[in-house]
Parts: C-alpha cells; structure tokens; sequence
C-alpha cells in the first residue's frame, strides 16, 4: 500500500514483489514434486526430455506421481499431496549453488537433473552456462540452443548472449545473434544493435537519439553507442547538452555527467569541476562562478537552474527572472522557464500554470525541444486552472505532443473535453463538438477509466462485452499441455516468482484470443491469480470480464466490507491493484499481504480494531482482510467518504494525500491526472475502474458506470468539517 519502486529489467508483472523467504530443503523439495506434480508436468516433461536432453550419464530415474486433486488448501495454491520425486532436492541445490556462483556444484546437479530428465533441468542449464557467460563460446549457445528450441531461456540466454557481445565488441558476431532475438525488449542490447547498423553504413542518428535521450539508468552499452556517434559527428554537441538537461531534471548524475564529458572532459573530471559544483550547490554556482557568454557557460547556466529548481523552483524562477534569461539564448530561457514549471507542478505549485506561460512567451523561441513529459505537465497544470483560457492551454498542450502521446488514451479523452468546451454555440461550434465525438468513440471501448468516461461524455454507459463462447476440451488440452505455461506455474508454485513470471509472460507472447482465454484460465483454475489477470487482459476482440476481474475469497471479502459498512466493489477494486490476489505478496518496500499492508500500519490498525495481532500474521488471509478493511475504512472516513482520495491515501500515504487535496474544488477526473507521483496517479484511476466493474459483476447490472463512484469535486477540508486523524500511517 505504499508506493513501490520497479525492479527487474524483463518483469512486466503490474507490481514487483520480492520473492518470499527461502523454504528449508526439505519442504521446499516436498513441494517441488507435488506442485510437478499438481501441475501435470511429468509426462510432458519426460517426452521432451527424451527428445532434447543431451545423454549425461548412464542411467536415467524414472518419475512415478500421483494424479493432483482439484482442491484447494487455504493459502490459494493447489492442493498439494504428491510424494516426492528423488530429484527435487537436487533443483533447488542449484538455484542455491548458482546464487553463490559455485559452478563447479552447479556442474555436478546439472547433469543429474538432466540425465534423470526432470522437467525444469532447462532452469539449472541456464544458470550453469550462466556463471561462464563471460568466457563462453558460440558454439556453447548453439548447444544449449539445440537442447531447449523455442523456450523461454533459449530466448534470455541469447539476449544475455548479445549483451556480452556486445561488451566484447564482437559486432560480427552481434549481427548474426541479433536478429533471432524474439523479444527484442532490452534497450542496451538496441543501442549495441545502433552501433552495428551505423557501422554498416546506415543513418541511425534519430533512433540513437531517442534511445539516448530516453535511457533512465547508466548502461555500458548506450554510452558507448553515444560516444561512437558523437566522434562519428552523427550525434552533435546540442544533442549532448540535450541529454544534459534531461538527466539534471530527473536527477540523473551519471547519465549527465557521460554526456557532459563527450563535450568537455575537463567538466567532470575532478571534484571542483563545474559540473560537480554546480549539482551540489547550484544557488552558489549561479552566484559566484556562472557566465553565459559561451554556450558551454550558458548551458551550466541552464542546468544550475535546473538543478535548484528541484529543491527551490521559486529561486530558480527569480534569478531566470532577474538576470539569466537576458543572457541565454531565447530557446534555452525558454527551456528553462519549462523546466521549471514543470517542477512547480510536481510540487502542485500555483505558480507553475504562469510559468509554462512565460515559457512560450519568450521573444524568439521558435525551436523549443518541449518533452512529451513537459507537454503532459503543462496539460495537467491547465487542468488545475480555473481561468477561462485553460481550456485552450490544455488543447496548445496536446497538439504539440508527439502522435504517440497523443494516441494515449489520457490525451485523447481531454483533448475531446478541451474541443467541446472552446465550441462555440450553435452551428458555429459543430465542427468542435463533432470532432470531440469522434475523439470520445476512439476510445470509449477502451476497459479503462478514460474509456469509461469517454463513453458516459457521449451519453451512454459502457456496456459488459457479452461473454465468449466457452472454450473447448481442445483448447483446454493445448493450454494444459503448452510446456512454457507448465514450467511457469511450477516455478510461481515454488515461490521462484520472477522465474515463473518471466517464463508465463514469454509463453503468452503471440498468443491468438482463444490461447490466451484458455492459458489465463488454466491459470485461473491453478488460482495463480496474477497471471490469470495478466495474460486475460491482453485479448482484443474477446473479452471475459468475470475472468479479468476475478473475485476469489468472496465469501471473506463480503464478510469484512459489511461488517465495516463499505462497498465490497471498492475493497475488490483495491485489492486487484494492490496485490493480484497473491496472498504472500510482498513489495519492495515491506508492504505484505493481500491487501498489502505495512508493518506498522498493521499493528496500529490492530490497536485501533482491538486485535490482538502478531507480525508474523501479517499474510494470514483473513487477518489481512480485516486489518485492510479496516484501514481503508478509517482512511475513508478520514476524507469524507471519498474513494479516490482514500485510494491515493492508501497508496502514498495520508499525509501526502493531504497536500494533495489542498486548494479550489477540481473535478475528481482532473484531480487524478494531476497527482504528482505516476504510480499513484496510475494506481487512483485503476482502482476506480476496476471498482466500477466489481460493482457491476456484483449487483448482477449490463454496464459499467463510472461518475457515480468518483463523488464530489475536490477541495481542501471544508470549514467546520470533522478534524482530520493526523494518527493515520
């Protein structure tokens, strides 16, 4: 319930959660043959094996388990009740010897997973070759290749593959991996791939520079790409400096300080060097050492002020004001007073609106490089207003975003609004309104919170999609027997989740409508239910809401929001967010549970319940219902029964959410898209949709309303209101 911080480059999970403490051997083992077990692995397993598995040793173990039961036990995973397989032990030996990078132990279980054909031997293969990666071989990849065709660690294994040769300067051998790789999602394996291309004699200069100016964590690979195309005279000085400024606005120090050195090493290279000084202290270095008579002086001009706008946008506004933005090149002031703006706005500052304003009234600025980032927020800050001209800053705004930002579904719903409030009355204003309907309909089948707006701003509710035709006993049989599915759900059975995910996400890739209804009900069956939402969402034509917004624990559910007096369709809404149903789901910031629930919130939400409540109870389901339950309840009354202000509370905490709310009323749609923090923003709109089509589900209704779940404007408490509980973590 507190804000959580992404991890793991290829996890494309909604939420990050850490694997849970290790199981001892033993039971972890147990577990390990019956989840094989439960999950309908050995048979298959053993057939492909056969097929793939290079002959290891000179005898193999056969494999005899129990058929699964369908029952469930309490914590939400299958039934478990199969003896164990002699070999899982060995499994989970190897995930220990690859963590401690003992490869010579690796080696040894390695071959007898294989040579016993157990059916995720793939996993241990991959770890060994892993730990030699770096003194590996083509011919070691082509084998392990031929051993596992078409899996997932074929395809993680060539993308680690391309990123080692990368580091080698094995551009040779790049080009001819490259192209087989079948996600192609890692940016420092494209901007390696730039090199390539750019040394084969293409024009890669727009690419290169959008993978640089948009890269978020140093990379070896795209410094290097940066630093041949800066010497080839394919990237210029204006790009560096480009690159400059957006890292000082984000904080970025290494990424600035690489593309600072490609102009002037001399700016970096020692600790009194201006671009050192200037981070540090800006006030200081705008003071006492800053000059704009060159470029390079005026762009450590610029980004000075960047750097104080971050902590003191105020300051910054009035030295810009008082004396820089005579002396910087009228597109750079212009840059500068956004960039500001911008930082205002993150800080809901009323000022910020004026800023963005003397931004494009600077005299002469005519090839501004505005952000879509800085569009958006100039948008948000329009939206805030109340004066009549918001509306057509909001529509300035979102013109002059790229077509891809436009497309966003945000954009296009309040592009809409923006068109049919400047519509003139009468036929005059027709083609406005017109064109605003047209921009509703583009998004109004969307299954999302502007999408349901979309559709109530043209005067109907969004309907449920009627159900698709059932699936059949074949595709049933070829989602149970799809391989990359099986050694998913034994990993997540395991708690080896960023494995099981990454191996269900990969198998999905592709997948036709009718696949992914059955692979996201074999997943839903298993009560895997994040994946089960996951892989269900990513239909297009066929649509099975009961399966997008499943409702398991109902029973439990129900019995906590009644006994509190709230609305079962919020507490789902929630949840789904929150923790996809994973009962021992713990983010990266301790937050655990269902309901995900921070340790202290917990025990003073006890207290406060009169529970009597130990730690380790925290991902008891029961217990975490009622304690979530129970906080969203004292967080609801808190804020006058307002479900996207609580949402916002829950998610980054009551005092923020204070801040948050402060000022004239705002309508509550407008409000969430201005919220400073992307997750919360993001999380405040999901939760709402999500509730709408809980209530829906629940009260057995054909559409799916939205406004009447998102109350009254908001405002800053109201005079004679009860006192807010500052005791709320």
């Amino acid at each position: 319930m507190r804000l959580i911080c992404p991890t793991g480059r290829r996890v494309s999970a909604p939420f990050p959660y850490s694997v849970p403490a290790p199981v001892p051997l033993v039971a972890f083992a147990r577990a390990l043959a019956v989840a094989v077990a439960s999950l309908g692995l050995v048979s298959l397993a053993l057939a492909q094996a056969s097929a793939a598995a290079p002959a290891v040793g000179a005898a193999t173990v056969a494999a005899t388990v129990a058929a699964p039961t369908p029952a469930a036990n309490s914590a939400g995973a299958p039934a478990l009740n199969a003896p164990a397989h002699p070999l899982d032990a060995r499994l989970i030996e190897a995930r220990e010897a690859q963590r401690k990078r003992d490869r010579a132990r690796l080696v040894v279980l390695r071959d007898e997973l294989l040579a016993g054909r157990h059916p995720l031997a793939i996993w241990a293969d991959y770890w060994e070759i892993g730990l030699r990666l770096g003194e590996a071989t083509q011919a070691d990849l082509d084998a392990f290749y031929a051993r596992w065709p078409g899996s997932y660690l074929e395809d993680r294994l060539r993308n680690d593959w391309l990123l080692e040769l990368g580091s080698r300067r094995d551009w040779r051998g790049f080009a001819a991996e490259q192209p087989r790789f079948k996600l192609a999602d890692d940016r420092q394996v494209d901007c390696y791939l730039q090199i390539v291309r750019h040394q084969a004699g293409e024009d890669v200069r727009a690419a290169a520079r959008s993978l640089w100016l948009n890269q978020r964590e140093p990379m070896g690979g795209c410094a290097l790409m940066a630093t041949t195309l800066f010497e080839a005279r394919r990237l210029s000085s204006a790009d560096a400096w480009a690159k400059a400024r957006l890292s000082a606005e984000a904080g970025r120090r290494v990424l600035a300080r690489e593309a600072v050195a490609l102009i002037d090493e001399r700016l970096v290279d020692k600790a009194g060097a201006p671009l050192n000084e200037l981070w540090e202290q800006p006030q200081r270095y705008l003071q006492k050492k800053a000059e704009a008579g060159t470029r390079q002086g005026a762009e450590l001009v610029v980004l000075a002020l960047v750097r104080l706008a971050t902590s003191d946008p105020q300051t910054a506004a009035t030295l810009l004001d008082d004396r820089w933005q005579a002396a910087l090149a009228p597109d750079a002031a212009a840059w500068t007073w956004a960039a500001i703006a911008k930082q205002a706005a993150w800080k809901l500052m009323p000022e910020a609106d004026a800023w963005f304003q003397r931004a494009l009234a600077v005299p002469q600025a005519r090839d501004v490089d505005w952000s879509d980032e800085t569009l958006a927020w100039r948008a948000r800050v329009a939206l805030r207003a109340s004066d009549e001209g918001r509306w057509a800053r909001v529509r300035s705004a979102i013109d002059a975003m790229s077509t891809t930002a436009q497309a966003d579904p945000a954009w296009v719903y309040w592009k809409a609004r923006a068109l049919t409030a400047l519509a003139a009355p009468g036929a005059d204003g027709e083609g406005q309104r017109t064109g605003a309907s047209v921009l509703f309909e583009r998004i109004a089948g969307h299954y999302s919170f502007y999408g349901k707006l979309a559709s109530e701003a043209l005067g109907r509710t969004q309907p449920l999609p009627d159900r698709p035709v059932p699936l059949s006993a074949d595709e049933r049989r070829a989602a149970e027997q799809h391989p990359g599915l099986s050694r998913a759900l034994a990993m997540l059975a395991l708690g080896l989740r960023p494995e099981g995910v990454r191996e269900w996400n990969y198998s999905v890739v592709g997948m036709t409508d009718r696949q992914l209804l059955a692979a996201a009900q074999r997943a839903c069956d298993r009560e895997v239910w994040d994946r089960c939402i996951h892989t269900s969402e990513r239909t297009r034509a066929e649509v099975d809401v009961a399966q997008r917004f499943p409702m398991p624990f109902r029973a439990d559910v129900l019995a906590a929001a009644q006994e509190l007096g709230i609305d079962p369709a919020n507490v789902y809404g929630l949840i789904r967010q929150e923790s996809r149903f994973i009962l021992d789901a713990r983010s990266s910031v301790g937050a655990s549970g269902l309901m995900q629930l921070m340790p202290a919130t917990a025990r003073w939400t006890a207290r406060k319940l009169g529970l009597d409540f130990k730690p380790e109870q925290i991902t008891d389901r029961q217990i975490n219902l009622r304690l979530g339950v129970g906080y969203l309840k004292l967080v609801l009354d808190d804020v006058e029964g307002s479900l996207p202000m609580a949402a916002a509370a829950y998610n980054a905490g009551p005092s923020r959410l204070r801040r948050w709310r402060d000022g004239p009323p705002q309508e509550v749609a407008a409000w969430a898209e201005g919220i400073p923090f992307t997750e919360t923003r993001d999380y405040v709109k999901k939760v709402l949709s999500n509730a709408s089509y809980y209530g829906a589900l629940l009260g057995g209704a054909q559409a799916v309303p939205l406004r009447s779940r998102l109350g009254p404007p908001i405002a800053s408490r109201p005079p004679g209101a009860t006192p807010e509980n500052k005791d709320l973590p």
